[in-house]
């Protein structure tokens, strides 16, 4: 089951709108969903919530550390209340994931994501839960870093905040510790719809018959 829900992000207004913060956007919205409010606190160099969930306490993350320090964060919050990485869930912006979709899975690599580096070494390991939010690439690699750190559009925030909101249709799930159903359900908004099927071939229409002389 999920203890530590980890949102990723950079602290202060000038990011606050910007696709590095998905992470943030995803906990805020869990915090009213389980009708909580993060708060500071200097301990865990963060904005933290507790709430009681289904099987004992569950805590909400914000580290406020900036991206490539999130794991300072996160560990220390893990060691002292003895939650394993894999009671850990760090939500993300995805690069390699279309904006409106969202996608689940345990372990991996960073694939180039610092707050994801600074929490592999921080933790000693890779095996977390995470979850991805889409908020698509810029096509060329030297344009990343602007990226991330620019506003998206407001379609793909749009489609962004609809990828939130399906996927925390799960969160009951993921403290329950249902990873199946809850890695299903999250999945399910991936499937594409079917191309329309081509219609049948219309049979060759008849040659004119040419006009009788007439008398």
């Amino acid at each position: 089951m999920i203890r530590l829900f980890v949102g990723l992000g950079n602290p202060g207004p000038d990011y606050d709108a910007t696709r590095h913060n998905a992470g943030f956007w995803w906990v805020d919205a869990l915090a009213t969903k389980l009708g909580t409010r993060l708060a500071s606190d200097r301990a865990y160099q963060g904005h933290l919530a507790r709430v009681a969930g289904p099987q004992g306490p569950v805590w909400l993350l914000q580290p406020m550390t900036f991206m490539n320090r999130s794991g300072v964060s996160v560990a220390t919050l893990a060691r002292f209340f003895k939650i394993d990485p894999a009671q850990v869930l760090v939500v993300h912006d995805e690069l390699d994931v279309a904006p409106g979709q969202a996608k689940l899975k345990f372990g991996g690599s960073a694939a180039g994501h610092n707050g994801l580096k600074d929490i592999h070494q921080m933790l000693g390991t890779p095996d977390y839960w995470r979850l991805r939010l889409g908020i698509g690439h810029p096509g060329v690699k030297a344009e990343v870093v602007n990226y991330v750190l620019k506003k998206p559009s407001p379609d793909d925030r749009e489609a962004i905040d609809r990828a939130i909101e399906r996927s925390l249709g799960a969160s009951d799930l993921l403290m329950q510790g249902e990873m199946d159903r809850a890695l299903a359900l999250i999945h399910a908004g991936l499937q594409r719809p079917k191309p329309p099927r081509p219609a049948p071939p219309q049979p060759a229409a008849a040659p004119p018959r040419p006009l009788e002389d007439t008398p």
